[in-house]
């Protein structure tokens, strides 16, 4: 199951990163175009919070089945000691979870925007910041 769980975990992932930039670029260019806000940038925008919150549901899954999980009971307060450990345990999901709570807040904050450019400005920055914080945590060297 752990293995089922990881590659979708991965390729998922894909989904992810290239809807978030299909997102951030549709809304700074809107936003630099001065476009209205449309029923499609709604549904851009809205699938990349649905995306993103999948990822995060089977990532979540995935850290308690997984062996590294294990390692909290054989390494005790050893786990900040090792890097690699300390990626899978610890900045890997907390990084990610505040990444996820950044792309919901642009999702959230766009709502109550009356301007078009401004709800573009907001989910377009905050899900610029949640990208970045996504790409730097992403264990490069076991990624498929």
């Amino acid at each position: 199951m752990y293995e089922i769980l990881q590659n979708v975990h991965s390729y998922w992932a894909f989904f992810v990163l290239t809807i978030l930039v299909i997102v951030i670029l549709n809304a700074f260019i809107s936003k630099s175009k001065g476009l209205e806000f449309s029923v499609k940038d709604l549904r851009i925008s809205l699938f990349g919070l649905i995306f993103s919150h999948i990822q995060l549901l089977i990532g979540l899954i995935l850290y308690f089945v997984s062996p590294w999980f294990d390692k909290w009971d054989s390494l005790e307060m050893n786990v900040m000691k090792n890097a690699q450990t300390r990626l899978y345990l610890v900045e890997h999901p907390i990084t990610n979870i505040i990444a996820i709570v950044l792309i919901t807040l642009g999702w959230s904050m766009h709502k109550r925007q009356v301007l078009p450019s401004k709800k573009f400005l907001r989910i377009g920055l905050f899900y610029s910041l949640g990208l970045i914080l996504l790409l730097s945590r992403i264990p490069w060297d076991s990624w498929i």
